[in-house]
This record gives C-alpha cells, sequence and structure tokens, in this order.
C-alpha cells in the first residue's frame, strides 16, 4: 500500500517528543517506534538503540545492487524544540492538515524530512525497485540539545553500522528561495562551529553604597560591552564564496569580493541567506549576578553564543581573550569545530540535477549554514555532510521562520516534490 507523505509527517508530528534540554526531554521512544514499524512494513529491517530511557535512536540499512558504490546516509531528527500551545492558533501537536500545509511543531525541523525519506522507501517496496549503493538511515534523538544520546553518541558507540558511508544528507538545504522570481535552492556544505562559552568575573564583595574598584558586575558588563561592539572580520570560506558567485550570477548582482558587505546589500532577500555567514559572532545571551540589590557580588557571570567559521577557531579565541577585563576568564561549554564539505564532488552535482529535473528553473548554490546540525557528529567519521532536505516553497512562504517559530507548518506540495527529488537522488 502507497503512504501519503503528509500524512506520515502528520503522524511523526502527534508524537510529543519536545526536548527542553540538558536531558529534560519527552524522549523519542514512541516516535522511534513508529518509523521503525513503518520501515519493518516495508521490508526494511530496523535497530532500536537507546542510550538513556526513551531516548531512542532508528538504525537501518537498505543494500542496494552494486556493493562496491560507496553507501550514502540518510539521517533525521525526531526530537523537536518546545512549543507553548498558548502562542500557536492551532495545537502544536494535533498533526492537523488544512489549507494545502501540514501543521505542527517539527514540521519543518525535521519531521518532514522523516517523512519523505519514510515515503521514497515505501516507493520503492511497493515498486520493487532498490537503489545502486547501501543507502544507510538514521533517525536519531536529541539533536535539540547536544546530541549525547542521538548522534554523537552513535557516532562514538555504533560507528560500524556507518561503515562505507561516503556522504550524507540532512536538514536545512535543499528548499527553494524566491528572490524577485528566481528561485534558489540552497544545498548547505559548511556550518559554522559552536563555541558556547561561560564567562566568570571574580571580585571583591562588599556592601552596594561604597566605593568599590573590584565589582564583578562591572568587570563583566564592561566585557560583554567590548564582545558587542567588536566588528569580528570578513573570513570568506570557498562555501560562501561559491554562493556569493553563484547567487550573483542567478540574479544578475554585480559580485564583488573585495568588498563582501557592499555585494550583500545587493543580494536582496538572498543577503539572509549569507549575511551571518562571512563572520564569526560572539553574542552574549545570558548574565546572573548577585541576590540582593545592596550587596556587591563575590562573581557573576555570563555565557556567549559562539559562532566560528572553518580555519578562524584559534583567532577568534585569541580575540576573545584579548577583550576581557582583568579578573574576567572564559571556559568552554561546548566546543565543536565548523564543517564544509566539498562542493566539486559527484555527491553535490547529483543533488543539483535532481532538483533541476523536478525545476528545470532551479538555481543551485552551495550555501553555509549560521547554526549547526548533526553533521558536526556524522562528518567526524570522514563522512561529506550536506544540507539537502528539498522542498518547493510557495512565493512569500518564510520557511526559515518556521523552524523553532510559532505556527510551524510545511506545504504538502512541497513535501511531494521532496519525496520526488530525494527519490531520485538516492536512485542516481
Amino acid at each position: 500500500m502507497s503512504l501519503d507523505v503528509a500524512q506520515l509527517c502528520a503522524q511523526l508530528i502527534r508524537f510529543d517528543t519536545t526536548n527542553r534540554g540538558g536531558g529534560d526531554s519527552a524522549g523519542e521512544r514512541e516516535a522511534a517506534e513508529h518509523v521503525a514499524a513503518v520501515l519493518h512494513d516495508n521490508g526494511v529491517p530496523p535497530t532500536l538503540l537507546e542510550p538513556a530511557p526513551r531516548r531512542t535512536n532508528v538504525l537501518a540499512r537498505v543494500h542496494g545492487t552494486d556493493p562496491s558504490l560507496p553507501a550514502v546516509l540518510v539521517q533525521s531528527h525526531l526530537d523537536v524544540v518546545p512549543a507553548d500551545p498558548a502562542e500557536w492558533s492551532f495545537d502544536p501537536f494535533a498533526g492537523e492538515i488544512r489549507d494545502g500545509f501540514v501543521c505542527g511543531r517539527g514540521a519543518v525541523d525535521m519531521k518532514d524530512m522523516a517523512a519523505m525519506t519514510l515515503a521514497v522507501i515505501n516507493r520503492w517496496h511497493v515498486e520493487g525497485r532498490r537503489p545502486r549503493r547501501d543507502v544507510v538511515l538514521a533517525f536519531v534523538a536529541d539533536e535539540e540539545d547536544q546530541g549525547v544520546h542521538g548522534a554523537h553518541w552513535l557516532v562514538d558507540h555504533h560507528a560500524a553500522h556507518f561503515a562505507g558511508v561516503e556522504a550524507a544528507i540532512s536538514e536545512s538545504g535543499g528548499f527553494s528561495y524566491d528572490v524577485d522570481g528566481v528561485r534558489l535552492y540552497p544545498i548547505g556544505t559548511a556550518e559554522r562551529g559552536t563555541s558556547h562559552m561561560r564567562l566568570t568575573a571574580v571580585g571583591r564583595a562588599g556592601h552596594g553604597s561604597r566605593r568599590n574598584s573590584q565589582n564583578a558586575v562591572t568587570a563583566l558588563v564592561t566585557t560583554l560591552a567590548r564582545l558587542a561592539a567588536h566588528e569580528h572580520p570578513v573570513r570568506l570560506t570557498p562555501t560562501v564564496e561559491a554562493f556569493l558567485v553563484g547567487a550573483g550570477k542567478a540574479l544578475g548582482v554585480e559580485v564583488d569580493l573585495d568588498d563582501v558587505d557592499g555585494t550583500i546589500a545587493r543580494l536582496g532577500p538572498a543577503a539572509k541567506l549569507v549575511e551571518n555567514t562571512v563572520r564569526c559572532s560572539t553574542t552574549p545571551t545570558m548574565v546572573q549576578a548577585g541576590y540582593k540589590v545592596n550587596v556587591i557580588p563575590g562573581t557573576a557571570t555570563a555565557q556567549l553564543d559562539v559562532r566560528t567559521l572553518p580555519g578562524t577557531v584559534d583567532e577568534l579565541v585569541a580575540t576573545i581573550d584579548s577583550l576581557l577585563e582583568d579578573g574576567v576568564t572564559r571556559e568552554f561549554l561546548e566546543h565543536q569545530p565548523p564543517v564544509e564539505a566539498p562542493t566539486d564532488t559527484p555527491w553535490f552535482a547529483a543533488m543539483a540535477e535532481a532538483l533541476r529535473d523536478e525545476d528545470p528553473a532551479a538555481a543551485v548554490v552551495p550555501y553555509c549554514l549560521g547554526g549547526g546540525t548533526d553533521a558536526k557528529a556524522f562528518s567526524q567519521l570522514g563522512i561529506h555532510c550536506y544540507g539537502f532536505s528539498p522542498l518547493r516553497l510557495p512565493t512569500g512562504f518564510d520557511y526559515r521562520a518556521m523552524a523553532h517559530g510559532v505556527d510551524e507548518r510545511v506545504p504538502v506540495a512541497g513535501l511531494e516534490f521532496g519525496v520526488r527529488v530525494l527519490d531520485r537522488f538516492l536512485m542516481a
């Protein structure tokens, strides 16, 4: 029986897999068991693995007809970020299909990709087809935190499952992005690194009414002001340069690599795809100090969301150190380096061809993700990781605002387009 991709997506949304971080999670078990059942019913034996209760991962392998070819990994995460029903116009976990959209938390991040993958597997089973190469499947837990119960755990403890895999595809790429009638399709070939930090200022505690030259709060806020005011230099990576050149050509925009900011300004709406990836960033996000208004605390802390570009980590850390006020130290809370996959590969070419087969007007460009995905884990195995979760989107639909946003939804027609593109790519 053929399975409908919209229904598959809606079914997955109905499993509340909220991940609040720090190990506080509803768990992925029921969603994982559902995925495993669909795989089993379509002739693909699944393996379920739990590093902790209810934190369930599903692994499987579809054996190709030519074992000499390198395998490809298709990976999705089953967890989602929290959703406050009071802010939504519909139940975030009802999985409704209305007005041509599948609605609910995870619709684009990233139960859509999980559903499209299952729909492709179902197509192959119903039609009696097999891919040429092995297709390895991973539906993982904990991407919305640090992956310690998901991708990173699998890489550390079950690397053998990914033997022979040369490339991987996952979220945050392959979607259409309309710019004045030109449809760009950015494929993720790089990600900025995630180097979250804690800053700690140590001073002299005392009464708030008295002069104190060693006020920890003052030292901390001085440091934060320096970091906020610092203009990080432009650092063009191969992916970002290729995006600027490719997008400029497709849009008829002058590209001057000696004036990157000016070039970005000329890209119009497409600037949003690149503006956060030409520089590193150090963004203060959390501050903690004191317990009473008339007491100067002895310590004050802050957390920084630090994002690094390939080849810039040492330089950026040195810059941060130079901006610290006396008495302020820093430590890493999380340190995942940036990743970058080559664009001059048969994998990238096959993705571009699959998109153009379904949309001849597609202008395919590589791009760098400003945030991060489980690619940081799988790339440790030497796998080239690409953001390729194909969707054709309606003009004016703000897809990028959907992830982690309110009233998250994905167009049914876009999912159906994605199934066809994935099928073509995985059969190549």
